[in-house]
C-alpha cells in the first residue's frame, strides 16, 4: 500500500530559492513534481495535471500570464483544485487583504523561516489555512477593521475612478475638476478606497497600486 503524498510544483524567478525550497520540503509526504520561473511555465505543468498545491512567489515578471493577482485570479478560474501557497516578500496589507479575499489561504512571507512551508502545504492540501508569524501579525491587524469594511475589498465604480486618478499623478483638486465632484466628494471617496484597501497612507497605496496592476496604461488614457 503506497502512502498519500502530496504532490508539490515550485515556482519563484531565482534558481537559489527554488533549490532552497526543494531542500526544506524534502519529506515523505510531499513528491516535488517539477519547477517553473515564470508563469509561462506555471500554466504548462498545470496543463498537465501533474500537482496538487502550487507553491509560488508573488511577483515573477516576464511571464505570457503575468503575475501576481491576476496569474492566481487564472489559476483559479481555469484549475479549481488546484491549491496554492504564496511566497512573498511583500507586507502591504492591502495586498494581503486582496490575496485573502481572492481565495489564497496560504501565504507564507520570505522574512519567515522556510520550515513554514511543510505546514503550509499539508493546511492547503487540506483546504485550510495557515500564515507564517509576519503574515499572521498582518492579518490581526486587519481583523481591526470593522467587519462590513474587511468583507468588502472591492471598491466601488467612483471609488476606483478616483484611486486610478490619483494614482496616475492626478491632484484632488484636478479629478474633482474632471469628474465635476466637489473637492470633498473626492478626498471622501478616496479616504473611503483607503480604508477598504487597507493602506494608511499615500505611499502605501501608490505601492499597492503598482503591486495589485491598479495603475492605468498608456493605452487606456
Amino acid at each position: 500500500m503506497h502512502p498519500y503524498k502530496i504532490r508539490v510544483i515550485i515556482a519563484d524567478d531565482h534558481p537559489a530559492i527554488i533549490e532552497g525550497v526543494k531542500q526544506s520540503i524534502a519529506v515523505s509526504t510531499i513528491d516535488l513534481m517539477d519547477s517553473a520561473r515564470n508563469s509561462t511555465e506555471i500554466i504548462a505543468l498545470l496543463d498537465k495535471g501533474i500537482a496538487d498545491v502550487l507553491v509560488t512567489d508573488y511577483a515573477m515578471p516576464g511571464g505570457e500570464f503575468g503575475d501576481g493577482l491576476p496569474l492566481f485570479e487564472f489559476i483559479f478560474r481555469r484549475y479549481p483544485d488546484i491549491k496554492i501557497v504564496v511566497m512573498t516578500m511583500m507586507d502591504n496589507p492591502g495586498v494581503l487583504r486582496t490575496l485573502i479575499g481572492l481565495g489564497v489561504r496560504c501565504i507564507i512571507s520570505k522574512s519567515d523561516d522556510v520550515s513554514h512551508l511543510i505546514p503550509a502545504i499539508h493546511i492547503a492540501s487540506s483546504g485550510g489555512q495557515y500564515f507564517s508569524p509576519m503574515v499572521n501579525a498582518i492579518a490581526q491587524m486587519l481583523e481591526k477593521f470593522p467587519a462590513t469594511e474587511s468583507r468588502s475589498a472591492t471598491l466601488s465604480k467612483r471609488e476606483s475612478e478616483v484611486i486610478r486618478l490619483y494614482v496616475s499623478g492626478m491632484k484632488i483638486n484636478d479629478i474633482a475638476m474632471q469628474l465635476h465632484r466637489s473637492k470633498q466628494t473626492v478626498s471622501s471617496q478616496k479616504n473611503s478606497a483607503m480604508k477598504k484597501l487597507g493602506v494608511a497612507s499615500d505611499a502605501d497605496l501608490f505601492k499597492y497600486a503598482l503591486e495589485v496592476g491598479f495603475v492605468p496604461s498608456s493605452s487606456m488614457a
